[in-house]
């Protein structure tokens, strides 16, 4: 192995899987879990003849990456190799990329498209591949992707199918699930074994080379005191305790610190209750209540004049010709308070005291004149977003040369970014262009920078899995890892908590690993069959929620309005996945806005942004089909139901208790179009 570069404790852990075991390999981040995984690739491939490998990434940029930096330089000079991901052509014949190559690299979800999609070219069976290589694989558990796949592997397992791929899991930390007892988390460890069919292996032996190949890097918490005054925040609270008199709940609703993720969730509930109870005031008040809730977190986070532009843009879309008595109040208060909130925003006095400790940890790295490369992690697209432009026109930090730049996950809207912004903002980060990377979680996993030698947490509350891997983006020698806090905030105590779960995770592998063999394989059979089971009845229960009620006798009102616009009948589903209201009559119940910034797909381009002529509430946005049907997409959430049991609510359209139809193109062109085929 000496040829290939592969560390001492490296060759450890891959010799079960050379010998064709089920395995997942627990390696510290920076411990090379993927060139482990090339090896084994390499040698599946020379000792199989008609081998077919797998690579499974949760991220697009995964997907380049491994491919680039990993298996590319090292498999393809001697092996066909493929990467797939989204927005590339070859996922539309995923099935004849997988008859032509010998290894494909591509994000899960590919997968499990073709492995449900039974057309020919896109179809595949798991039977097909010899070795699946699932990075970040403690993914695979509850709805993940991961599991789906390997949901399938473990039910044909079960009924005795021989034909299945070799597993290959990796992962810097299984977690402990969610637990802080040694016996929950050794249930969970197994509960990942089981889920991947898989033993869980780590370094025994060569232990010391690895701590000594991987240095972590320096943590350090950069405390601030708390804001001694805060009048911006104090004027957004007594503007919320005007709506909530206005709304004069009562003793049954006690209210809970506004601005807190608590309050947020009280907001949430009663919205819900609002609209189910039909009390319109109820529910446009708790949506406003969120407003001011979100620009007091923002507050708190970043600078004073963001958590009012949120406001500011927020009321800017509001008109008074669509306005009940309550939205005139609503609005009232906030243009009555506008130019105080303005000026308050505008004190330098007051402002946020983490925006200062967190100028003097980045120019601490950045002023040395060397060439760091640093990642700020926070929580939200907003608060990433309103860095940014902080870091932007911050004179200190652009004179200690700064280019930064933000990566957010992929998606529709304002905030996001398609998949080819992200490869090109990663791209220039590892090319030196871009220095600093302000990102949400979407850069924890998998990013390999060798350089970067700053990671700072910024307003972040996550699990353990997510600080490690956070942590181990920070390469470069004598790397520093920062958590800017406020003095006695959560964000401190959830660092030293993640730290015991850390190390929980760690005495529970020990322990798995520690089982007989047979008792493993016991309990790993016994998680699996449960499981099985489990989702056997979910699924039934699925299917007998979906038909529940006739479509027909189900009416969908506009969430902001109550307006009825549509019946449960009007909508049909097209591939799984696009909700259609095909009635003709549905057009004078919305109004058409911008076009969303999406990309044409095989058989559908995106027409413009819908939302409800009667009050605003956006609803969706059209589809052009096939390029003839122009319909109109719904996100459910946006509808109230009006069923023979009450008004309910749905977040996504595999919660609604009818059944929606397959879309038939040629009954709709019939109908739409009469004398088109005479």
């Amino acid at each position: 192995m000496a040829d290939f570069g592969l560390y001492e404790y490296q060759e450890e852990v891959v010799q079960r899987a050379l010998r064709g075991e089920n395995i997942i390999i627990w390696l510290p981040t920076g411990g090379g879990k993927t060139r482990a995984a090339v090896y084994v690739a390499k040698k599946h491939l020379e000792n199989n003849p008609g081998a077919k490998v797998a690579v499974l990434v949760n991220k697009v940029h995964l997907v380049d990456q491994h491919y680039n930096k990993e298996f590319n330089p090292y498999l393809g000079r001697d092996y066909s190799l493929v990467s797939i991901s989204g927005d590339c052509d070859q996922k539309d014949f995923f099935g004849c990329e997988v008859k032509n190559s010998d290894l494909i690299i591509c994000t899960a979800q590919i997968l499990e498209n073709a492995l449900t999609n039974q057309e020919e070219g896109k179809h595949v069976e798991l039977s097909q591949f010899t070795l699946l290589i699932i990075d970040e694989c403690h993914h695979t558990h509850k709805e993940g992707v991961y599991n789906k796949i390997m949901a399938r592997y473990v039910a044909q397992k079960l009924k005795g199918e021989r034909r299945l791929p070799q597993i290959l899991g990796l992962t810097a930390s299984p977690g402990t699930g969610g637990t802080k007892s040694i016996k929950g988390a050794v249930e969970h460890v197994l509960q990942i074994c089981a889920n991947l069919d898989s033993v869980i292996v780590s370094s025994k032996v060569y232990a010391p080379e690895l701590k000594k190949k991987v240095p972590r890097p320096r943590k350090r918490f950069d405390i601030v005191d708390r804001r001694p005054q805060d009048p911006f925040g104090d004027h957004l609270k007594f503007m919320m305790q005007f709506i909530h008199d206005f709304m004069a709940l009562g003793p049954d609703f006690p209210v809970r610190e506004f601005g807190t993720q608590e309050y947020e969730a009280d907001v949430v509930i009663l919205e819900k209750k609002g609209v189910t109870d039909r009390n319109r005031l109820l529910a446009q008040c708790a949506l406003h209540l969120r407003q001011y809730n979100d620009a007091l977190l923002i507050n708190d986070t970043v600078r004073m004049v963001d958590a009012f532009r949120v406001l500011e843009s927020y009321y800017s879309t509001k008109s008074s010709t669509t306005m009940d008595g309550t939205g005139f109040f609503l609005l009232g208060l906030y243009q009555e308070n506008e130019v105080e909130l303005r000026k308050l925003s505008g004190d330098a006095r007051f402002e946020n005291p983490k925006m200062g400790k967190l100028q003097n940890t980045l120019l601490e790295q950045f002023d040395q004149g060397g060439h760091s490369r640093g990642i700020l992690f926070s929580k939200t697209r907003k608060s990433i977003c309103c860095l940014y432009d902080w870091v932007s026109n911050n004179p200190a930090l652009q004179r200690a040369g700064i280019r930064a730049a933000i990566l957010t996950g992929a998606g529709n809207g304002i905030n996001y970014m398609t998949q080819n912004e992200q490869k090109d903002t990663i791209r220039n980060f590892r090319l030196g262009s871009l220095n600093l990377l302000i990102s949400t979680s979407v850069a924890e996993e998998g990013l390999d920078i060798p350089e970067c030698n700053l990671v700072v947490r910024y307003g972040l509350l996550t699990n353990e899995i997510a600080q490690q891997q956070a942590s181990g983006r920070a390469r470069a020698s004598d790397s520093v890892y920062s958590v800017v806090a406020q003095a006695g905030g959560r964000e401190v105590r959830r660092e030293l908590l993640n730290e015991c779960l850390e190390d929980l995770t760690g005495r529970a592998i020990g322990e798995v690993q520690r089982m007989e063999p047979r008792e493993f394989q016991m309990k790993i059979t016994d998680l699996q069959t449960e499981a099985l089971l489990t989702r056997h009845l979910a699924e039934q229960l699925k299917i007998k929620k979906r038909s529940r009620f006739n479509a027909a006798t189900v009416q969908l009102s506009c969430r902001g309005c109550f307006l009825p616009v549509a019946l449960g009948n009007d909508i049909k589903v097209i591939e799984n996945a696009h909700h259609v209201n095909i009635n003709p009559d549905f057009e004078r119940y919305y109004k058409t806005g911008g076009q969303p910034a999406l990309k044409t797909f095989e058989d559908w381009e995106p027409g413009r942004v819908i939302s409800c002529a009667a009050c605003g509430r956006q609803w969706g946005m059209e589809m052009i089909y096939k390029k003839i049907a122009l319909l109109p997409i719904l996100a459910i959430e946006n509808f109230a139901m009006e069923t023979p049991e009450g008004r309910k609510l749905a977040k996504k359209w595999k919660n609604v208790e009818f059944t929606v139809e397959e879309f038939n193109f040629s009954t709709y062109c019939h109908n739409k179009f009469p004398n088109m085929l005479d």
